[in-house]
């Protein structure tokens, strides 16, 4: 009776039910899984309250790529991280998953592959399974830093290959592009598949290396490079998201075409959060660079918390939101975090919610209040090594 493109069951998994369970019990929790910035305790200008309704909204002259004031305040956000972005080569989303719909949309017919990093945000398996595409991993490999596994990319790719998805910062991996793996990519690329590069943690950076590279601006392949006011902004609740189109004039050119028709046909950004996108786009800086500090301080204190003697490992991130650590695989991770839950209240993603390959690994968001951080990686560090948190 229903669509194969959903799942075929719904029930939720064991960790969703012990977590749920406690808080239908009122359990007090430590929630190592927030990621809304809206709910760290961060402070807003009072003003962002009041500009939605400070807009002349009673108009409604609709433009498939979004209003041009909107696209050319988000070219002059490109342009103050030194990018040149032409803003009839933006269009407006209502979130950075309608432009994946939209993308899918564009360049692969049912049953077409794209490829997509493993470990990734699993939101991929759903986005792709409901537009009728094949989602085939390709691997992020860690010595000492991510990189892309060639060889898993040259696996994965077939003659039915539309995109490559690239995410950087990856969530949860925190890691980068870098600029080799881009050179090689384009190669493959050019002329018969398109990139989609996942740019919206890109202003967060945490200790990036040298060579970490952005698709803005390339020109040698078929490219569309998403963001947000979600991220860039931390204003999750406005719903205005981004597609930036390069890449050779002619591809583009009819990209853009059909894109408009796409865009057109759904409509979904409102009219009163792209009036309000310049303004909501100043103001947001101050958020994010309040955001950016608080993943900073914490990061830090978890270094710190991680001593030499400690059995877990950060894998270092270089921006974004999030941080992996990797533990002993003396237990199951979804035994480990039931343990976490049941025993010392605290609530963090297992590796296999983001498709690690193996075991064992805990992500945590890097976003929670300092205090709530501190006292709940405390127990989880203490509960891999054996300890009790006094």
């Amino acid at each position: 009776m229903f669509s194969s493109r959903l799942p075929a069951t719904l029930a939720p998994n064991a960790i969703s039910r012990a977590l749920d369970l406690s808080r239908a019990k009122g359990v007090p929790l430590l929630d190592l899984t927030e990621t809304n910035p809206t709910s760290v305790g961060l402070p807003y200008p009072a003003e962002l309250a009041a500009m939605l309704g400070g807009v002349d909204s009673h108009r409604y002259a609709p433009d498939p790529a979004g209003l041009l004031s909107a696209r050319e305040a988000v070219a002059r956000e490109y342009a103050g991280r030194g990018a040149d972005v032409d803003p009839s080569r933006i269009v407006l989303t209502a979130s950075t998953s309608e432009a994946y719909a939209f993308l899918f949309k564009l360049l692969c017919d049912p049953g077409d592959h794209v490829l997509v990093p493993q470990p990734s945000y699993p939101l991929f398996d759903s986005l792709t399974q409901l537009e009728g595409v094949v989602a085939r991993p390709y691997r992020l490999d860690y010595h000492g830093q991510w990189s892309i596994d060639r060889d898993s990319v040259d696996r994965a790719l077939s003659d039915r290959t539309r995109a490559i998805l690239l995410v950087s910062p990856n969530n949860p991996t925190g890691s980068m592009l870098r600029g080799d793996d881009l050179e090689w990519l384009v190669e493959r690329a050019a002329g018969r598949i398109a990139l989609i590069a996942d740019e919206v943690f890109s202003g967060y950076p945490l200790r990036p290396g040298a060579d970490a590279a952005s698709c803005i601006g390339e020109h040698r392949a078929l490219t569309f490079v998403l963001g947000g006011l979600s991220k860039s902004a931390g204003l999750p609740q406005m719903k205005l998201g981004w597609i930036v189109a390069d890449g050779p004039r002619g591809d583009v050119a009819q990209a853009l075409s059909r894109l408009e028709i796409i865009a057109d046909t759904y409509l979904s950004v409102s009219t009163p959060v792209q009036l309000a996108a310049p303004a909501l786009l100043s103001a947001g800086r101050d958020v994010r660079a309040q955001i950016h500090q608080r993943l900073v301080n914490n990061l830090a204190q978890l270094d710190r918390l991680v001593g030499p003697d400690s059995s877990a490992t950060v894998l270092s991130p270089e921006g974004g939101w999030s941080v992996v650590l990797r533990v002993p695989a003396t237990e199951s991770e979804e035994h480990l975090v039931l343990r976490l839950l049941q025993e010392e209240r605290v609530v963090i993603h297992p590796g296999f919610f983001f498709d690690f390959p193996d075991e064992a690994y805990l992500v945590a968001s890097l976003l929670p209040d300092p205090a709530v951080f501190d006292q709940a990686m405390s127990r989880v560090l203490a509960a891999v090594d054996g300890r009790r948190v006094a």
